[in-house]
């Protein structure tokens, strides 16, 4: 047959016929590099027996054995590199003969293979195992011995996803909080905004209702001085709120006094700290006023009101005022609902968790919250009172939400919910519109302080619970009375043992959460602001760069 023969012959083959011919040619292409990478990954795999004892929900004990041919494997691999490279008195370097060279380095080549062999099988068994790690494992490198011939076994305990039934979570009776702001509670709320900019002036006479009064207290466990205060600027109301307690029936104690008095009471600790031996704990308070200051509600005039937010009048101050005490209600409802249905989720969830999850966890539940109040637009005062509520019953509140956490996990993966990168960007720049700041300084401080993963799962859960109340039915009630509105908030611990913050015997505690702790117990809210650096020119020109991109 000619080549014009055969070139006629292909240019009557149908179009159809070729692409199909291609196609299959492709795809036994794809095949033969499937099959080998599953040989690769094959040979790649070590040949470990496992076993795996349930501790308790949330904890596994994992005992693993990995085979003589696998560690003979790692060896011969790890000598065989070295080979080229071994420096040996009177050899030239990678010319000493192998054996001189395994007599020599036996003890390094030992641990290089020791860390290769335990960590590659760490991963295995954590890749195919049906639990799904919520830690780092529990592990002690160095009781690790290597064995001189046969199988190397090692153990470890791991924190785990807890394995439960769903509960049902469609159709849920809840209810929604409504309100109404009226005129007054608008005019209540400007009043007590405009406190900071009014006129201050000493008083003499009798401490009143609202006043400020500069205090210094000393708390007392018998004769033992258990903490002190110094010099805190306390308004005075009814009660007086700690990290772990409180001093009910503050502004009756002080309103009347003067400056100079010492006043004498008692301070009760939470009933429902997690130090069983602080618990429900009682402590003598000595306060002593050391000055009183008044303050008067500035006048609305034009040139002021311009001044603190560039309003044009009274009317325009008001209307923000009202826009906030709105958003305020929003994370009311978001709240009261999500609290309804905790409770409603996790009435069966009678698996246990462990004591050290609980308190790694609590200091990041803390900071979850707070997150969501500055989001929210609380001020500072009102989210260190909440924060000094969450501490006095760490423990327990930390429980319920680790509970609801790993269902609302469960919901977001079964429907592909997830936090996509506009997300967050849109979360980080509603909290540096509440904080007057920059969306990158935010960032920075959320970066520093470890807290990306909280935002993350924050608005992932949030994305669970609208699924939920999607499916939910609803029945309107009135907003509740706020039991503390009359309490004022001071960080810090009456008996100088800030709650979950002490480490247990088995963990010390990570960075990120004693940073926290030394942050509540200062005063500060973890997100404050704090002495960072400055992003340099060039950082921000190359971040300007890279958002044009």
């Amino acid at each position: 047959m000619s080549d014009q023969d055969t070139n006629q012959d292909t240019n009557d083959t149908p179009e159809e016929e070729i692409l199909d011919a291609v196609a299959t040619d492709d795809a036994a292409e794809d095949q033969v590099e499937e099959t080998a990478t599953e040989a690769d990954d094959d040979n790649d795999r070590l040949d470990v027996q496992v076993e795996v004892n349930e501790v308790g929900a949330c904890e596994r004990h994992v005992i693993v054995t990995v085979s003589a041919a696998d560690i003979d494997k790692y060896k011969d691999e790890a000598y065989s590199d070295l080979m080229p490279k071994a420096q040996i008195p009177g050899f030239r370097i990678g010319r000493a003969p192998r054996k001189l060279v395994e007599s020599r380095f036996k003890s390094d080549v030992i641990d290089q293979v020791k860390g290769s062999l335990i960590m590659d099988a760490m991963t295995q068994v954590t890749d195919e195992q049906d639990f799904s790690a919520i830690s780092e494992p529990d592990f002690n490198f160095e009781a690790v011995q290597m064995p001189e011939d046969g199988d190397l076994t090692f153990e470890f305990n791991v924190e785990v996803r807890p394995e439960f039934d769903m509960p049902e979570w469609k159709g849920l009776d809840l209810e929604k909080v409504v309100h109404e702001y009226s005129d007054e509670e608008v005019d209540n709320r400007a009043t007590e905004l405009l406190q900071r900019y009014g006129d201050v002036e000493d008083v003499d006479g009798a401490i009143e209702a609202g006043d400020t009064v500069n205090v210094s207290i000393e708390f007392k466990d018998g004769d033992e001085v258990a903490s002190t205060f110094s010099d805190q600027n306390v308004i005075v109301r009814g009660n007086l709120s700690f990290a772990d307690g409180s001093i009910d029936g503050f502004g009756d104690l002080v309103i009347g006094a003067s400056t100079g008095d010492v006043k004498e009471t008692t301070a009760k600790l939470s009933d429902s700290l997690d130090d069983e031996d602080l618990s429900g704990k009682e402590y003598a308070a000595a306060v002593t006023i050391n000055s009183v200051k008044r303050t008067t509600s500035p006048e609305l005039t034009p040139e002021f009101l311009e001044e603190v937010g560039g309003f044009e009048s009274e009317e325009d101050l008001k209307n923000a005022v009202r826009e906030e005490l709105e958003r305020q209600l929003n994370y009311h409802q978001q709240q009261r609902t999500r609290s309804q249905i905790t409770e409603l989720l996790t009435a069966e969830a009678n698996w246990e968790l462990p004591p050290q999850l609980l308190r790694r966890q609590s200091q990041r539940e803390l900071q979850r919250s707070i997150l969501e109040l500055q989001a929210s637009g609380f001020p500072d005062e009102e989210i260190r009172r909440h924060i000094n509520r969450l501490q006095q019953n760490l423990l327990g509140s930390t429980e319920k939400a680790l509970k609801e956490h790993f269902i609302l996990e469960r919901i977001a993966e079964d429907n592909d919910l997830d936090a996509t990168p506009e997300d967050i960007e849109r979360e980080i720049l509603i909290i540096a519109m509440q904080q007057q700041t920059s969306p990158r300084r935010v960032r920075a401080q959320l970066e520093k302080r470890g807290d990306m993963d909280a935002l993350r799962n924050q608005i992932i859960e949030r994305q669970a619970i609208e699924l939920i109340t999607e499916e939910a039915n609803f029945t309107e009630t009135d907003l509740p009375e706020d039991e503390n509105s009359d309490t004022f908030a001071l960080s810090g611990a009456i008996s100088g043992v800030e709650p979950g913050s002490r480490p247990t015997e088995e963990e010390s505690g990570d960075a990120s959460d004693e940073a926290t702790e030394k942050a509540v117990a200062a005063g500060e809210t973890p997100l404050e602001e704090t002495e960072t650096e400055e992003p340099t020119e060039e950082a921000e020109a190359s971040e300007d760069a890279s958002e044009q991109e």
